[in-house]
């Protein structure tokens, strides 16, 4: 049987596919490792640095060893490129004729069955959503997988999406007139089949949640799952392990109802006018809470506006018209499937509503989101670690938690920590590029505090010499969309560069064009800290305008700083400050992403130097050298200019 080494090392199968294959000890050893823990029957946790090849580090030993595999990644994006572009390479350098699948939630597949009452009930579609139903409706016929990618001409957030998806909430499953045809249910059973499923890490949240209520499950048995970007795990798992009652899911519930009844029923007047009666006090419900709020959009913790009258009186007329609907509907839900199914949603449904009147439990947050003209009410966990691993334990399996940033100040701890993963075995390897010859980190001086009302002024007024030194060719990363408005705003007054800014235009759209520019200068948040791979020297200049502390008035954040301190921690120290400095390094691994690329890291935030906790950030990154001397960055661009 092969061995990793036969696939990765110098003389390997790899070696023989790609003409620019560089061997990397880092990449080797993690293979090694993965392999070593596949065989032992043990978990692991392991970082590998920037440019270790991870991918091919995990895909090769678990292809190897026989077992069935499940991947599972950050992003969709990620999802494709590993399914369509390293998977294919690690097969053929393998030499395994092995069955793989690419499996995504159900939100990503055409619903057969919804499109058909989409488009029956002949919907007052405004264009293009007519236009794009038209052409849905003709690519159903074409299509074999139904995976909603397929359409590029139809954006992501149209408001046809939901109507033509199914959710939790509204699939018949095996009861629906359209299951042998089901798309969904295709790629579950081709999943079932295959030898390597590759996922995103949202899919198997939902198969957590699906197995815990009791519902079955998502994905096939697997004898190893690798967890690749594990760093957003915890996040994601408090989001899943969270319940949410939003105002567009009540009025799809209230739209579903009148729907099943005049198709199932019909012939009890008096339950529609009790359905209007809902939907009115819905409407009323999202007047109050949105009136509520102190800004326009944003979150706030639920125990601050309980108390608000009018909140209170929306929120029990919205509960009790709910209660006289599903009580009525209880009475002639056995007559069809959708009013079955109508039926069991109001039963979640109240429930959730009954907390938010009556109770809060300590080991769980409540918290209003308001987004746009919608509004949230959601019910978080404040520690999701035993639950995590108490689900895990269910899969019985293998599980590799790999990313390039899962250790700060150098130990797993608080990563380990969040998902109670204490016991495993954990590993790391340094990036195999040569920082000490690639990157600068340059740490201007006399930079203000960032709570300064000139703060962001000032970061312009550093940044601008090293645009043009780099000429622009580069990312200057914010901690706020305020502070990006307003860095925009300056930049396109002092500096001829194209400016790219978040917002201007869809994410891939702005990455393709700066890939595509000479002197492109993109600004953006958070979305463009990780996931980013642009190499070569169109990339050369990294800015990050402050330490990525979280706001601490978010609510969950607030209620588990609490719970911290209640405990005898200290939650700046404990959570805060770790927390940053993980998101700190992933926005500094945009930087260098190839053996042959330079450029400078520019951090603005005094603290780094000033506070004692700025030691922990700085024993976080890779060893740069450092400077707070713009000479010494002219230098350093020169000297990598000339070859030097």
């Amino acid at each position: 049987m092969p061995l990793p080494g036969d696939i990765l090392g110098a003389t390997g199968a790899l070696s023989r596919l790609l003409a620019d294959f560089a061997p990397r000890e880092q990449q080797l050893a993690m293979a090694e490792a993965i392999a070593r823990c596949i065989h032992e029957d043990e978990s692991l946790i392991c970082e590998a640095g920037t440019g270790t090849g991870k991918t091919f580090a995990y895909l090769v030993p678990a292809l190897l060893s026989g077992q069935k595999v499940i991947v599972s990644t950050g992003t969709r994006n990620l999802q494709d490129q590993l399914f369509q572009k390293d998977l294919p390479l690690a097969r053929k350098a393998v030499g395994k004729p092995l069955n793989v699948a690419l499996l995504r939630g159900r939100a990503n597949y055409l619903c057969l069955h919804r499109l058909e009452q989409t488009i029956a009930e002949g919907a007052a579609l405004e264009e293009p959503s007519a236009s794009h139903l038209s052409d849905i409706r003709d690519w159903s016929k074409r299509t074999t997988v139904g995976d909603l990618s397929e359409l590029a001409q139809i954006p992501e957030d149209t408001p046809l999406r939901p109507l033509i998806t199914s959710n939790i909430d509204n699939c018949l499953g095996q009861e629906c007139g359209r299951y042998s045809d089901c798309f969904v249910f295709k790629a579950r059973k081709h999943a079932i089949e295959a030898d390597l499923t590759v996922i995103n890490h949202h899919l198997f949240l939902s198969d957590m949640g699906l197995k815990e209520a009791g519902y079955g499950e998502l994905l096939p048995k697997a004898g190893i799952i690798v967890f690749d970007e594990a760093h957003q795990l915890p996040e994601l798992a408090s989001q899943f392990f969270s319940r949410t009652l939003g105002y567009r899911r009540l009025l799809e519930l209230i739209n579903d109802s009148r729907n099943a009844y005049i198709g199932e029923a019909a012939d009890l007047p008096e339950f529609l006018p009790r359905l209007d009666e809902m939907e009115i006090a819905l409407r009323a419900l999202r007047l109050a809470l949105h009136e509520s709020m102190p800004r326009a959009d944003g979150r706030i913790a639920w125990h601050q506006i309980n108390n608000d009258m009018a909140v209170g009186r929306t929120l029990a007329d919205m509960h009790d018209k709910s209660v006289v609907v599903y009580d009525m509907l209880l009475a002639f839900a056995d007559r069809g499937k959708e009013l079955d199914n109508c039926c069991r949603r109001f039963e979640s449904i109240l429930s959730l509503l009954s907390d938010f009147i009556y109770s809060e439990e300590r080991h769980l947050v409540q918290w209003l989101e308001i987004r746009g003209k919608s509004f949230f009410l959601h019910q978080t966990p404040l520690d999701i670690a035993a639950t995590f691993q108490q689900r895990m334990d269910d899969y019985r399996c293998v599980a590799i938690y790999t990313s390039a940033t899962l250790t700060v100040n150098n130990n797993f701890d608080h990563f380990a920590a969040r998902l109670g993963l204490q016991d495993l075995r954990a590993e790391a390897w340094d990036s195999p590029f040569d920082f000490c010859r690639q990157a600068l980190l340059y740490l201007p001086a006399d930079m203000p505090e960032p709570r300064a009302d000139d703060y962001t002024e000032r970061v312009v007024e550093k940044v601008l010499p090293v645009l043009e030194l780099t000429r622009g060719r580069a990312f200057l990363l914010f901690t706020s969309h305020r502070a990006l408005r307003r860095a925009a705003a300056l930049l396109d007054e002092k500096t001829d560069y194209p400016l790219l800014t978040q917002g201007a235009a869809p994410k891939t759209e702005l990455l393709q064009t700066f890939r595509d520019g000479e002197r492109s200068v993109l600004l953006g948040t958070h979305i463009f800290w990780e996931g980013v791979d642009v190499k070569g020297q169109a990339l050369s200049f990294v800015m990050i305008d402050k330490l990525p502390f979280a706001v601490p008035d978010d609510p969950v954040l607030s209620a588990r700083m609490r719970q911290l301190e209640e405990q005898g921690g200290n939650p700046f120290m404990d959570y805060q400050v770790p927390e940053a400095a993980l998101s700190l390094r992933q926005g500094i691994g945009r930087l260098l992403r190839d053996r042959r690329d330079y450029g400078v890291l520019m951090i603005c935030d005094p603290r780094l130097t000033t506070k004692p906790y700025g030691r922990v950030f700085l024993d976080s990154l890779p060893a740069i050298p450092q400077t707070d001397r713009l000479d010494e960055v002219e230098r350093f661009f020169l000297a990598r200019e000339k070859g030097g």
